[in-house]
């Protein structure tokens, strides 16, 4: 198989460029080998043509790049909505790929979300090589994915950003806290650390980005005042109902959660 991966240079494209190499031969293309994917000076001779650039570069590339007939296109966004309209239009085989995890991290055991946009043995092909990777491929629609993405990572990462903003307006410090903190506090503590050492872009990206992550952040707004009016109110019922609802929630995934919880907690006895 002949791969392309424009924007291979870019932490994602890196990802995919590393790992179809092992299945064929790669070319790497992006601004520093001197492609302009959005003014193309030549057809890319690729069997699968992977697209992994920031959203507006990428939609511009969709409707720029030449590939020839039968080629399977894939993309790497984290916003589905737009980018799987524009593929959709090319006519080709196209696969909508989003991997739910940061790209340093082992790909095996992790998430790799796929919106099968028009299907065909190469798109097969293509997410069969992502689960032999060890990927957990799971398939949803555009709108599945973008709603899923703005609670799963719109809403978390708003989440902790608040938890940490929360602690600078307290003004305590961080090893004050450190010393005593209990396990759930660490784990906070260590989810802030991840995005206050990250890249800031990544997180803005996914917080303005997604269409829906301003409900995401509304309804965490209104979580948070509901413990508040349930507290404040004395009524300790009205705070057991929201625990029960919460309980609720989970379902049958409760005992699952729970375990995966008491074991993060254990590995913290070792730090």
């Amino acid at each position: 198989m002949r791969y392309a991966v424009v924007g291979g240079r870019g932490a994602v494209g890196s990802l995919f460029a590393e790992r179809l190499a092992e299945s064929g031969d790669v070319e790497v293309l992006d601004l520093a080998t001197g492609f302009d994917a959005t003014a193309p000076d030549r057809e890319l001779d690729a069997d699968v043509v992977v697209i992994a650039l920031p959203e507006q570069v990428a939609l511009d590339a969709v409707k720029a790049l030449r590939v020839r007939p039968g080629t399977l296109l894939v993309d790497t966004l984290s916003v589905k909505s737009g980018v799987v309209e524009a593929i959709r239009a090319t006519g080709l085989e196209a696969v909508s790929v989003n991997p739910m995890f940061a790209p340093s991290l082992p790909v095996r055991g992790r998430p790799i979300a796929a919106v099968v946009v028009r299907d065909g043995p190469l798109a097969q092909d293509f997410l069969r090589l992502l689960g032999s990777w060890g990927a957990r491929v799971v398939e949803v629609t555009a709108p599945e994915h973008d709603r899923l993405a703005a609670a799963s990572q719109a809403l978390t990462h708003a989440a902790v950003l608040g938890f940490g903003l929360g602690l600078v307006e307290l003004g305590l410090g961080a090893a004050d806290l450190t010393a005593l903190a209990p396990p759930p506090h660490r784990t906070l503590l260590a989810l802030l650390a991840r995005i206050a050492g990250g890249t800031p872009e990544v997180y803005w990206d996914v917080q303005s980005a997604n269409p829906l992550a301003a409900q995401a952040r509304s309804a965490l707004a209104v979580g948070m005042r509901r413990v508040a009016d349930a507290v404040e109110s004395g009524d300790e019922a009205v705070f057991a109902d929201l625990v029960g609802e919460l309980r609720g929630f989970l379902g049958d995934e409760l005992p699952r959660h729970r375990e995966l919880c008491e074991r993060i907690f254990e590995g913290m006895e070792e730090t």
